[in-house]
């Protein structure tokens, strides 16, 4: 019998990532995600799938830590993967003293070989510290990492009979931390290739630059990579392309041109002349749309200024659909056999599809159509002519699966591609569970198009439930025909909830996304406001049960409502911004850029805008009984944000309550431990429900124990 969901089915949650096609594109390594015994972190397990659906998929590793990033090797016969397995081999094989064989947190993931035709994995590196990506070599006889380790040694064990090693950090540059990860500045990645036979290592680049995402050209004799090394790298949001030679020769710079850029996720050409790489110059500030991009491979020391593929397609290719299941994923090119086209992902209307573009006429073909979200595509071409591409599938009402699709040459079908599901990794555990799917909303505002969703709870004695409208962050992100656990918890407790994409989100041209510059409060307030309207107008929602809610710019702009709106009952406030100041000058992105980019002038230039545009200097206006979450390890929105508007808020009595939440990063609500992940749905649900459910007017009653 059918049940509305609750917060702690995301126990049972299994997500599907790193989709890698075999080389001949007959199967699909996958690894599937989920929550510990513990439920205090994750496994991750490697499964295999065929390609053409022909029989069920079967785990591959036995996933009792974390297996994650399958690579085949060019001839299909290994699998390649990092681990942190060496942690449990290690205490096992010290006995009593698991201490023993301690392996430090940093050096845990590590590259391991599966031999496709049977047998065990063996360990081929032990670096001092993680590997976070690897790719093989055309040959299959080596393989390029990309790891912050600066040699190939590993630190000896500590003498616990001297005292630990100085950890004062001593900073003298901007950048030196990142969301979810901490502190980056002491061991930036860099490029090692390390030999499949023997595990001999080799480093191949060097200095300050974080290098990343390497792809090596098809001969074999040399590697692209994105980088960011040049002159105070840490002032500047700037990215390129560069290619260095397989022995650590010859670096230079790929992606040319004058002025601020970003391009990254290089992607040779199959007869290796070009690389393609997904980019932008900051035309448009922050909210520049990237595109697909060509650079010579062969270009001078000054690069390549490079040729725009996608411009006039007017779609954003480095958009990130919003959801609470899985987090974002960058959408890799992929070249077809012939280096005619390049295949790649970007929405439209909410949808995330897959696309290709004819280089040589940059004639823009749709791959796929439907209300879906497709993420992590691979592509591979089979003898036919035929493009065979697995990826990651959602909707608003289906979980995460993999999903594979067949383009066949020549023109792309009219309607779209079928797709091939080929998992089904929640059939058992939510078979019961009856989730909500939305109706597609749109409205105007100030001549724009406004799309948007509303997930309906049921009537009760015929009149219109509550309204929870939820706020997406970035700005420059978006919501889709994604899934939003939160969301089907909130209907479940009996409120609607509305969801739109007002200026500044991603996915409808440039103008679009660009058309909050200096903006972040009162256009953006105006157009989700108009589309609340139109609800109520419609007779769908309790125009007078009224909650807000959103997280990071979501949550600045819920702070911003209620500071310029009485029509709230209750609101939620997650990992906001609340004070511009602090917040352009603290955290991984805190520096001269995103001020500048997003409002024009810094802080220290123009002090006044950055009062004006800050929630907190309207909180004396904050009547609605508000909700303020904030992780206290975030690194994005440091947790000061949360802090400083909750000091107002109580100081003058305000219907305030403060949710720190321990040793969670930015990313709590996708990638967070899980008990603490429905905890936090619990309590949002909780909050809301309180106020627009219960009609309560005090605060409910503080949980202890």
């Amino acid at each position: 019998m059918a049940r509305p969901p609750r917060p702690e089915d995301l126990f049972d949650l299994r997500v599907p990532t790193d989709v890698a096609l075999s080389p001949d594109g007959a199967q699909v390594a996958f690894t599937v995600k989920s929550a510990n015994p513990g439920r205090d972190g994750y496994r991750h397990q490697i499964w295999l799938v065929p390609a053409d659906g022909s029989a069920a998929p079967r785990p591959i590793t036995l996933g009792a830590n974390n297996d994650t990033g399958p690579r085949w090797s060019p001839d299909g016969r290994t699998l390649a993967f990092m681990s942190d397995r060496e942690q449990v081999l290690a205490k096992g094989e010290a006995g009593d003293d698991p201490a023993r064989r301690e392996i430090p947190r940093e050096a845990r993931s590590q590259v391991w070989l599966l031999p496709m035709g049977g047998g065990e994995a063996r360990q081929l590196t032990r670096l001092p510290q993680n590997v976070k990506d690897i790719c093989w070599s055309p040959d299959g006889s080596r393989l390029c990492l990309v790891t912050g380790a600066t040699t190939a040694e590993r630190k000896p064990e500590r003498d616990p009979r001297r005292p630990p090693e100085p950890d004062t950090k001593l900073i003298d540059r901007l950048q030196y931390m990142l969301n979810a990860e901490g502190y980056i500045f002491e061991y930036p990645p860099k490029l090692w290739v390390v030999d499949v036979a023997d595990g001999s290592l080799r480093r191949l680049t060097s200095g300050d630059g974080r290098d990343e995402q390497p792809a090596w050209s098809p001969d074999g004799r040399r590697i692209a990579f994105k980088s960011n090394r040049h002159p105070d790298a840490d002032l500047t949001w700037r990215s390129d392309v560069y290619v260095v030679d397989a022995d650590g020769r010859n670096l230079r710079r790929v992606s040319g041109g004058r002025g601020q850029r970003a391009f990254e996720l290089p992607a040779w050409s199959p007869d290796g002349r070009w690389i393609a790489a997904v980019g932008h110059r900051f035309t448009a500030k922050v909210s520049t749309q990237s595109d697909a991009w060509r650079f010579r491979a062969d270009a001078g020391e000054a690069g390549d200024a490079g040729e725009n593929l996608t411009v006039d397609a007017g779609l954003e290719l480095s958009a990130s659909v919003n959801s609470d299941l899985f987090g974002f994923a960058p959408s890799r090119l992929a070249w077809t056999n012939d280096g005619k086209r390049i295949v790649f992902s970007a929405p439209v209307e909410g949808s995330q599809e897959l696309w290709r573009v004819a280089v040589d006429t940059r004639q823009v073909e749709r791959l796929t159509r439907d209300r879906h979200y497709l993420s992590r595509p691979d592509g591979r071409q089979l003898a036919d002519g035929t493009l065979r591409i697995a990826a990651v599938r959602a909707a608003t009402s289906e979980p995460p699966d993999v999903v594979a699709f067949d383009v066949p040459a020549g023109e792309a079908p009219s309607r779209g591609v079928k797709e091939r599901r080929l998992s089904s990794l929640m059939g058992d555990a939510w078979s019961e569970i009856e989730l909500v799917a939305p109706q597609e909303r749109w409205h105007e505002n100030d001549g724009r198009r406004i799309q948007g969703w509303l997930y309906e709870a049921p009537r009760r004695a015929g009149r219109p439930a509550p309204l929870v409208v939820e706020i997406h962050g970035g700005p420059a992100t978006l919501y889709g025909w994604s899934p939003v656990w939160e969301w089907q918890c909130l209907v479940a407790a009996g409120m609607s909830v509305y969801a739109c994409n007002p200026r500044g989100s991603q996915g409808y041209g440039q103008e679009f996304m660009s058309a909050n510059y200096r903006d972040w409060g009162d256009g953006p307030m105006a157009d989700i406001m108009a589309g609340v309207d139109k609800l109520i107008a419609d007779g769908l929602v309790d125009g007078d049960r009224l909650g807000v809610t959103g997280g990071s710019y979501g949550g600045y702009l819920t702070s911003w409502i209620v500071g310029h709106s009485d029509r709230f009952k209750a609101a939620v406030s997650c990992r906001s911004v609340n004070d511009m100041t602090s917040q352009m000058l603290s955290g991984d992105i805190g520096g001269p850029q995103f001020g500048r980019l997003e409002y024009g002038a810094n802080p220290w230039d123009d002090p006044e805008l950055y009062r004006l545009h800050s929630p907190l200097t309207y909180a004396e206006r904050i009547n609605t009984p508000l909700l303020i979450q904030h992780s206290e390890k975030d690194l994005r929105t440091p947790i000061t944000q949360g802090e400083e508007l909750f000091t107002v808020l109580r100081s003058l009595r305000k219907p305030v309550r403060f949710m720190r939440v321990p040793e969670e990063s930015h990313e709590l609500t996708r990638s967070g431990t899980p008990f603490r992940r429905v905890d936090n749905i619990e309590q949002i649900g909780a909050w809301l429900g309180h106020f627009l459910v219960d009609g309560k007017r005090g605060l409910p009653r503080i949980r202890r124990g």
